[in-house]
């Protein structure tokens, strides 16, 4: 299985990345392991804001590369309903992403 994720950071900014072990991956940024992100390095990580589980790694890449794009503000809206991504990748993902948690 492959995960995309957004988490919070102390600072209120957010990061978004993919990973096949999200539990090993958050504990990857919160303890600011050497693997972690260099962003989530000096951005403490705070919790966890949305998680969606994918496919593959292509659909997975390309969520994560997609969210990254978005403003701050429309990954606050993806946030608040993690199922508006149908909406605002126009449909792009709909059947690829298994499940949003």
């Amino acid at each position: 299985m492959f995960y995309v994720y957004i988490i919070r950071c102390e600072d209120n900014s957010l990061y978004t990345g993919y990973t096949t072990d999200i539990e090993r991956r958050l504990s990857e940024h919160h303890n600011q392991d050497k693997k972690g992100a260099k962003y989530t390095k000096s951005h403490k990580l705070k919790g966890l804001e949305a998680l969606w589980e994918c496919e593959s790694k292509s659909v997975a890449m390309s969520l994560e590369y997609f969210i990254k794009k978005l403003k701050k503000s429309d990954k606050e809206k993806i946030i608040e309903n993690q199922k508006i991504i149908y909406e605002i990748s126009d449909g792009k993902f709909n059947g690829k992403i298994l499940e949003s948690m």
